[in-house]
């Protein structure tokens, strides 16, 4: 029997057991003292009360940056990669009515009105849904296979991270051509400085910076809407591309090639991931105010202005974005939408560290070292491993292909696959554990589907073109992913074989002596006892006079409430078996939870504390369960994970780690 410890009655290690038996539970004398805590905890993940007008004005800044910025070069690949003729309206009215549609069916209705629901505790993001239809016990194949799909999913998201700051930089630095051509061989070593400074200042968080991150995207989108507005002015006849029938008439006129653009036309919602990813941070409701008050009205004014200008002059259909501008804003435009992709990338940068933090909570990625920058905000998190493979990333992208027309033919790959698996999620989830029917299921995900598979077959033929990149960076990450977790499970199949019941080891050696001060011992299988403390009672024969068990586990919640965080159980006068549940988006803090438990009346000294860590040396071998070569990939990554110690926060000079071989 076990209880969460929520009260604050006074129990020290040395207290005599109950006469329930050997194992008793800490009870509860009083949860009145926890009232204010409780109340604190219940504010909801934004922490203080915050006005939806700041929240909307966030979201504008973090969400919206990588949507916000495709205006600079999806029009235009629409015309240059299959070289539509410009000079044939029925081109500039069919594009621009295929990207209102897809606006609104991917973004308005896909995802805030029906992805946006599936939230897990007010999480969001492709890893937070595969989390929502992991199976439990005993696991289905077909639950297994849709895992192992959101995985790839979230694989796919880090290619969508390396491409998205090189290819928003580069179309921004790009605009100068506009004036003059004698910066044409700066364009790309001035990306590169750009995105070198971008990932070398990741380190000190995003707080400060995302002060201003949202006037200037007001200042962005006010932007895009002003300069489209100007050319619907000119030509208000442009407006009748909202009629789906142009669309029709645009894929009738050469059905195979507007098909194919289609992989270009869904540049326009490579950031509609981002909503649902980012939805945490700021919730479903800004996120929705947001779009259909501000980001959706000047996106759609500034592509219907682009489609405006090329019907005025085809020409413009090579830059139709700076072609919008006369000719003394086009310095200021570059200023300002340099600024802007700049937060565009730094919302993908941000997102590849949370992403990351979920991966090694859920044991799909081995403990790296991870730094929160801020005390206030949970989410803002850097990883430092992460931050300089994306810096190298980007800067070799932009280095090897050299233009942003070059790198679209690499981008949407990612994002319309991770749409899809999304859709297909979406789906499980709504079945199994909404227990929708699937009739209703169905009606509204094949159709939402048979769009991204639209969109997903028009970007295939991208792949020789550079598509392969995002691809095999996925596929790495994918086998990375899925060799760690399963050589996870390995490894503790081979420790359980081993492992006796705490009772029998305690009273196998009753006699021994006890020690002053509090030992710590980290081991994930309560009921069993750590193989540190039988190595310390068999060689050392003695025991401390408060001895913790402490398991600590992954939740698949975002966020554990502090007053959910720790169950204690008394197993013998001064000894304990303590479990501290985290969620996934969390760090491990253990020493804090413990403090917290000490302030709630569980009196130890954490200042006379040692924690004994067990350290498992992984060799390859003949045991069964593991492909040689994935064996020995797996030893690789176990080598170069971070410390268990580093991992839970524990102190350096307080760490006793106890050395053993497995096999796999």
């Amino acid at each position: 029997m076990s209880t969460k410890l929520r009260g604050v009655a006074l129990i020290t290690c040395g207290q005599a057991p109950t006469q329930e038996g050997k194992i008793a539970s800490i009870h509860n004398v009083s949860t009145q003292d926890l009232s204010s805590e409780q109340s604190t905890s219940s504010q909801g993940t934004h922490g203080h009360q915050v006005g939806m007008g700041t929240l909307a004005l966030g979201a504008l800044g973090i969400v919206y940056g990588d949507i916000g910025t495709s205006p600079l070069y999806a029009f235009r690949e629409a015309f240059h990669h299959q070289h539509l003729d410009a000079t044939n309206p029925v081109y500039a009215l069919g594009v621009a009515s295929v990207v209102f549609w897809a606006l609104i069916l991917i973004i308005s209705v896909k995802y805030l009105l029906f992805v946006m629901r599936a939230d897990n505790h007010g999480e969001g993001g492709i890893l937070a849904l595969t989390a929502m239809i992991m199976p439990k016990g005993s696991a289905s194949k077909k639950l297994s296979f849709a895992v192992a799909l959101g995985i790839f999913g979230t694989a796919l998201l880090y290619g969508d991270g390396l491409i998205t700051p090189a290819i928003s930089v580069l179309s921004a630095v790009e605009g100068v051509k506009e004036t003059t051509t004698a910066f044409d061989s700066l364009i790309i070593p001035i990306a590169v400085v750009i995105l070198a400074v971008l990932f070398l200042i990741q380190k000190r968080g995003t707080a400060g910076i995302g002060r201003v991150f949202g006037p200037i995207m007001v200042l962005w989108f006010a932007t895009l809407a002003g300069l489209g507005l100007n050319q619907i002015i000119q030509r208000p006849s442009v407006l009748k591309a909202i009629s789906p029938t142009y669309a029709y008439d645009f894929f009738m006129v050469s059905p195979m090639k507007s098909f194919l653009t289609l992989g270009s036309i869904f540049l326009v919602v490579t950031g509609g991931e981002a909503l649902y990813a980012d939805m945490g941070h700021f919730g479903r409701k800004p996120i929705q105010l947001t779009w259909y008050l501000a980001v959706l009205p000047a996106l759609l004014l500034n592509y219907f202005g682009q489609a405006a200008l090329i019907l005025s002059d085809p020409a413009a259909a090579e830059r139709p974005f700076f072609k919008l501008a006369p000719e003394w804003a086009i310095v200021p435009l570059v200023i300002l939408a340099t600024m802007a992709t700049v937060i565009a990338s730094q919302a993908l940068i941000s997102g590849a560290f949370s992403l990351t933090v979920q991966a090694v909570q859920l044991d799909y990625l081995p403990r790296i070292k991870i730094r929160h920058t801020s005390s206030d905000h949970r989410g803002q998190v850097y990883v430092p491993l992460v931050n300089w493979l994306l810096m190298f990333g980007c800067i070799g992208l932009v280095v090897t292909f050299k233009t942003s027309a070059n790198l679209a033919a690499a981008y949407g790959i990612a994002v319309t696959s991770t749409m899809a698996i999304t859709t297909v999620l979406f789906y499980i989830l709504a079945v199994n554990r909404w227990q929708w029917s699937k009739f209703k299921a169905l009606a509204i995900c094949v159709p939402l589907a048979i769009i991204d598979m639209a969109f997903l077959g028009a970007n295939i033929p991208k792949i020789p073109e550079g598509g392969w990149f995002p691809l095999i960076i996925a596929i790495i990450l994918l086998v990375q992913m899925m060799t760690w977790r399963k050589g996870r499970q390995l490894v503790a199949q081979r420790i359980n074989r081993g492992e006796r019941d705490i009772n029998d080891v305690l009273d196998e050696y009753g006699t021994v002596a006890k020690v002053p001060g509090t030992a710590v011992f980290m081991f994930k299988d309560l009921g069993k006892a750590p193989p540190a403390l039988v190595n310390n009672l068999k060689h050392n024969k003695v025991l401390h006079k408060c001895t913790l068990i402490v398991a600590v586990e992954t939740a698949d919640i975002p966020r554990v409430a502090l007053e959910d965080r720790s169950t204690v159980t008394r197993v013998e006068p001064g000894v304990f078996q303590i479990l501290l549940s985290f969620g996934f988006t969390e760090e491990p803090n253990v020493v804090e939870a413990l403090a917290a438990i000490k302030e709630r009346g569980f009196d130890f000294n954490l200042d006379d504390t040692t924690f004994f860590l067990g350290h498992e040396s992984v060799i390859s071998g003949k045991a069964p369960g593991m492909n040689p070569v994935f064996e020995h990939l797996f030893v690789i990554l176990n080598r170069g994970a971070d410390s268990a110690g580093r991992f839970f926060n524990l102190p350096n000079d307080k760490i006793f780690e106890v050395g053993s071989t497995v096999e796999i």
